[in-house]
């Protein structure tokens, strides 16, 4: 991947270099003083200002030494520390200031939140399938090939995964539903490392690995930008130092304040777990994986209850060298978090405005859908199947459910089910003992192609 562009000098050695001389004091007189310099709204990073004409009077590097002058500044410090020993900070633009108002208002239910969401009688299916999309795409981060229908599919129908990628797939998913019964516990290094075994336990060339912190005298994973090993991204902590790290990481988790740092807003404390998961890489493998379930706990525990249906990991997949680039700009910014922190709640505020468009697309489709199916010669039992999964795609049924709904005899609503599934309705799977149909993905064009 293409890396960004390293800023020209840590912000003491800047400062140094303008003090070298009574003419360079008298710039830096100049560079503090001046009303615009320092104003950067947008947040940008270095590459930014490089590729830009810096005000009239002053170099880029001073531009840019103004810039991060003030960021110092302004800076709130956190309680956690890059390898090098610097404390990790952010600031709040005012970018991030409304993306943490929008999202923390709609994740925490604030604004009226979709109705298919808080219906009791929908949200469990709309929960399954958004743990679903989460569980392959988190995995598919990490190398899973399996494609989303075929892994959805195997998780629909309960099927035993057949290599190690639908291994991770559906060690994701139900790592996913465990967080949702841990959301109340503090974080520990017990839980870490019982989601890390959850995640990778048959995944691993070394079973021993599952749920184990690299130790002393290990040789230390890295991580890198490109199939050949060959371009080094970065070089996490020492395995001496993981042990500490991991406690700190864990009181920060389950504080809302500190005495060196004050308050922690909820989402940038979640986000910050992230971060820190993926710097810190604490395992041999599964590194990824762990840091999103982590991220995904921590919504949970402080109340952002909406992150349930928040697939977030599609969004990262989506743009892969973004995400990275974040983590990077923060180890060049000298800890400065805030570009990690800006792409996040940015991811963030997409996945809730694709959910808010998937629903309302979807409530929208269901009349003209309702209208078409009635158009076709399938009998009203039928037909209230299909309006059922069209408000639920991540529904299934079995022949007793269906006979029980209709007060039909057991042949009939099994007849029923049959014929759904020979006219490509639906697909056949297995839930425990019991025989389950569940609809196929583009049901929706199914339905429009078979009534024109």
């Amino acid at each position: 991947m293409k890396i960004p562009m390293p800023p020209p000098a840590p912000l003491d050695v800047l400062k140094h270099k303008l003090l070298m001389s009574e003419a360079n004091a008298q710039r830096m007189l100049n560079l503090v003083t001046h009303p615009e310099l320092a104003k950067d709204p947008e947040y940008h990073p270095w590459e930014w200002f490089f590729r830009h004409e810096p005000p009239s009077g002053f170099t880029r590097e001073e531009w840019w030494t103004a810039i991060r002058w003030k960021r110092k500044e302004t800076a709130r410090s956190l309680p956690l520390h890059l390898t090098s020993g610097v404390p990790l900070s952010f600031n709040l633009p005012d970018p991030l200031l409304e993306l943490l108002e929008e999202i923390t208002a709609r994740a925490k239910g604030q604004i009226e939140l979709p109705e298919p969401v808080m219906n009791p009688a929908t949200r469990n299916r709309y929960l399954v399938s958004s743990l679903m999309e989460e569980a392959v795409t988190s995995s598919q981060l990490e190398g899973a090939s399996t494609s989303r229908v075929i892994a959805k599919r195997m998780l629909r129908e309960g099927r035993t995964p057949q290599n190690r990628s639908e291994r991770m797939i559906v060690n994701n998913y139900l790592v996913m539903h465990r967080i949702i019964e841990l959301k109340d516990e503090p974080l520990s290094p017990e839980l870490i490392m019982e989601i890390h075994r959850r995640v990778t336990e048959g995944t691993l060339d070394d079973p021993f690995e599952a749920g184990r912190m690299q130790a002393p005298g290990e040789d230390r994973v890295r991580i890198y930008g490109d199939i050949t090993d060959e371009q080094v991204l970065h070089i996490p902590p020492p395995t001496e130092e993981l042990e500490e790290r991991m406690n700190a990481l864990c009181a920060f988790a389950n504080s809302e304040r500190t005495s060196d740092t004050g308050y922690v807003p909820p989402l940038i404390r979640a986000m910050t777990l992230h971060f820190m998961m993926g710097y810190d890489h604490y395992f041999a493998d599964g590194n990824g994986r762990t840091s999103r379930a982590v991220f995904y706990w921590s919504m949970l525990h402080q109340g952002f209850f909406l992150a349930e249906f928040l697939p977030v990991s599609r969004l990262f997949r989506a743009a892969p060298a973004k995400y990275a680039r974040t983590f990077l700009l923060t180890e060049q910014d000298e800890g400065d978090l805030t570009h990690f922190l800006l792409e996040h709640a940015r991811f963030l505020t997409r996945a809730i405005k694709d959910l808010d468009a998937y629903l309302a697309l979807n409530t929208r489709s269901l009349t003209t859908l309702g209208r078409m199916l009635r158009a076709t010669n399938l009998n009203h039992r039928q037909i209230a199947v299909l309006e059922s999964f069209m408000r639920d795609p991540g529904g299934y049924i079995t022949v007793t459910q269906h006979s029980t709904t209709h007060q039909v005899v057991k042949q009939t609503a099994r007849t029923d089910l049959q014929d759904l599934e020979s006219r490509g309705f639906l697909l056949r799977g297995r839930q425990g003992r019991s025989i389950t149909w569940f609809p196929v993905d583009d049901l929706a064009d199914r339905i429009e192609g078979r009534s024109t």
